[in-house]
């Protein structure tokens, strides 16, 4: 069986991302955005997944977290789809229902190769420890 791994960089005038994904991991994670939050819902993408994934983001910080939340999901998406490669063996569609603290998380995902998301998350800022809601259902639209 091929490994499912692969690590891409991206390097803009205003980021430096660096990803390393493993889907047949155990869950471990390395993560250095900058930001606690975006690194904790990331935390949480690889400890539930059991992808292990170490991440390194910088970048111009002082005008928001724009720039690195999207540049981080445009690469861990190009990670994704290189770690997945043609696909075969896995499952295109699946769902689960996952209550996590007081919150119940609802997912359905097809994995057939037209990107598509749908979120409402339902937060507010005072939520994220100053990272803008707005973007984290960008991050998932990117």
């Amino acid at each position: 069986m091929r490994s499912r791994t692969a690590k891409k960089t991206r390097k803009t005038g205003e980021t430096d991302i660096c990803v390393a994904i493993n889907l047949d991991g155990q869950g471990k994670y390395n993560l250095q955005t900058g930001n606690g939050m975006f690194d904790h819902l990331l935390a949480q993408l690889s400890r539930h997944g059991l992808i292990d994934l170490d991440m390194s983001a910088s970048g111009d910080i002082e005008v928001g977290w724009h720039h690195i939340v999207e540049d981080t999901a445009i690469a861990l998406g190009n990670a994704i789809e290189e770690a997945v490669g043609d696909g075969r063996g896995i499952t295109r569609m699946g769902h689960a229902f996952v209550p996590l603290d007081e919150a119940l998380a609802m997912v359905a995902l097809d994995f057939g190769g037209r990107g598509h998301s749908a979120v409402d998350l339902g937060l507010s800022d005072s939520d994220l420890g100053g990272l803008p809601a707005q973007l984290i259902d960008h991050f998932m639209d990117t």
